[in-house]
């Protein structure tokens, strides 16, 4: 299984980055993982409606651009569907039953992801109806991925 991971913007936080090796050093023992870094589009702290489009339908066309088109697509969204740990390892378990070897995550800039991207989604993911910060958020994401392998596979994780 081949997983990606599209984020818009650097991460700065070296506790975060931490993390994040961690559980990709983890991951290592069951798919390969890679996370991939896109620029943000610097904006003014106050935007109009206009504004905000066109910086997330720049941000949306650099992650399309590096979305491999035989992957099943998963966008974290507020308004995506929200699963339990569970529900997560059986839906990554299904897609590699089904012949889905690629998997790709998206998670957008601090103003979410375009229309388009959205579209080219197989599925919207919500960890919330709370607002995370999109750094954290790749934390919180791989971290449930491993998750989801040590439940797929049987292993025992903290609950």
């Amino acid at each position: 299984m081949n997983i990606s991971i599209i984020t818009v913007g650097k991460l700065k936080e070296k506790y975060l980055k931490q993390g994040i090796d961690e559980y990709m050093k983890r991951m290592s023992a069951y798919a390969k993982m890679e996370i991939i870094e896109l620029p943000d589009e610097k904006a003014p702290e106050t935007l109009s409606e206009i504004e905000m489009l066109q910086i997330k339908e720049k941000e949306g066309q650099r992650i399309l651009a590096k979305v491999n088109p035989d992957a099943h697509v998963i966008a974290l969204a507020i308004e995506g569907k929200m699963k339990t740990s569970e529900e997560l390892a059986e839906t990554l378990d299904k897609l590699a039953t089904y012949g889905k070897s690629k998997i790709t995550f998206i998670i957008g800039g601090s103003l979410g992801l375009s229309k388009e991207v959205m579209q080219r989604a197989d599925e919207a993911l919500s960890f919330s109806k709370m607002t995370f910060p999109h750094q954290l958020m790749r934390l919180i994401l791989v971290e449930q991925v491993y998750r989801a392998y040590r439940i797929n596979r049987g292993e025992p994780y903290h609950k």
